[in-house]
């Protein structure tokens, strides 16, 4: 069970389909919009009613560019959340009514765990970003950075109650209808996760990220999971475009919107020309396009095609992007725009891949153009980017977690 927009369900396509192999019968349940992404894995699929792109694009998304701050954002989209989670109930207790064990993304935790423990069985945290508090980093959803050992665990447990509050309406009622007895105070769920040491793996690298040290046992990293890819073949014009010159900086901020996307592609565009680089734009729910014998615009590609054939890789470092281009083995220029993205943006440059962050209000054609000719021209940002990428290639995420399934079912 996930929520969220592409990049919080294309990685447990390739999971799911690990676990059909080794056995299992998988239902993805999320937003109806991401239907296709299961088609050929083996993986059966029951739709969630609400469209998050739509939400994006509505009046009460769009506000979202409104707030400048982590905190801002995040509590806006908390309250789009909270309105939109009773939609969705009837659905995820049909889909766990006809299951075995329950896998819950950090984004379905709450109230999968609540259902879980009405019906009676066991369930998984299958998390994309390190949601536990901890006193390394501050949340990755506020942007991530360090407030200071104590002022970083703080907010990682104000986070946790934020999340709580999303679906603070629709608990007591899914517990009423599972006969549970009423919860005797907010937060309960969370606190009793938290004492009965509820497993949780998370789908990252400790290449990228390592396992922070304050951390509770049945906290642990698996590895990346990689999106269930049907083609096994780039577009015969993508195709053509690579072979017709050197290899391009491919550009796409994924699902993510911006609020001028005229204004943000001109800018792409001067600074991949001004760098003296192709481009590979891809429109995304951003809507971004360039033309012209140096420049491709791209609807969805599979990143695991295309990523190895560019010289670098600029993106707004969701989780699923930032592990393809970090899998590539290519150097990256991070775009964050909001959310956890501004995390992810640090830890590539941390891990010596990227030269800098560049985010998406500072980015104009020079900033963006200096970054990427570091990214490309400077030795060191590639040779790290392969030695990194050959790491996490080696890794089997998907089976540390298959393992902890075959235990539980």
């Amino acid at each position: 069970m996930t929520a969220g927009s592409r990049g919080d369900v294309a990685p447990f396509t390739g999971l799911g389909h690990a676990l059909v192999r080794a056995g299992h019968e998988v239902t993805l349940v999320t937003h109806g919009r991401f239907a296709p992404l299961v088609a050929g894995s083996g993986v059966g699929f029951h739709p969630l009613p609400v469209d998050p792109r739509a939400e994006l694009e509505s009046e009460r998304g769009r506000g979202l560019h409104r707030s400048t701050s982590g905190v801002g954002k995040l509590l806006r989209v908390a309250r789009m959340a909270r309105a939109l989670v009773a939609d969705m109930t009837d659905d995820l207790l049909a889909a766990a009514r006809t299951s075995d064990v329950l896998l819950l993304s950090a984004s379905m935790a709450p109230l999968g765990h609540t259902i879980a423990e009405g019906l009676s069985l066991p369930s998984l945290g299958l998390y994309l970003q390190p949601v536990a508090p901890t006193r390394e980093f501050a949340p990755p959803m506020l942007g991530g950075g360090s407030w200071g050992a104590i002022g970083n665990r703080l907010a990682g447990h104000g986070v946790e109650l934020a999340v709580e509050q999303v679906f603070a309406p629709a608990l007591p009622v899914v517990r009423a209808r599972l006969g549970l007895p009423a919860a005797r105070r907010r937060g309960a769920g969370r606190r009793a996760r938290e004492r009965h040491g509820w497993p949780v793996q998370h789908g990252f690298s400790a290449e990228v990220l390592p396992r922070p040290r304050d951390w509770r046992p049945g906290l642990d990293i698996a590895g990346y999971w990689w999106p269930y890819d049907r083609e096994r073949r780039l577009p015969a014009m993508l195709r053509d475009f690579l072979d017709a010159g050197p290899p391009p900086v491919f550009v796409g901020l994924g699902s993510a919107t911006v609020p001028d996307p005229g204004r943000v592609s001109a800018e792409i565009v001067r600074a991949l020309r001004r760098a003296g680089l192709r481009g590979v734009i891809q429109s995304g729910w951003a809507g971004l396009a360039a033309d012209g014998p140096d420049m491709l615009t791209v609807d969805e590609v599979p990143h695991s095609l295309l990523f190895p054939e560019t010289a670098a890789v600029v993106h707004h470092c969701g989780a699923g992007t930032t592990a393809a281009g970090v899998r590539a083995g290519v150097p990256a220029v991070p775009v964050p725009i909001q959310f956890d993205g501004g995390f992810w943006a640090d830890r590539l440059v941390a891990i010596g891949v990227a030269p800098r962050v560049v985010p998406l209000r500072e980015l104009t054609a020079d900033t963006l153009a200096s970054a990427l000719v570091r990214a490309t021209r400077e030795d060191r940002f590639s040779e790290r980017a392969r030695e990194v990428g050959a790491r996490v290639r080696a890794e089997d995420g998907t089976g540390r977690v298959v393992e902890a399934v075959g235990r539980m079912a």
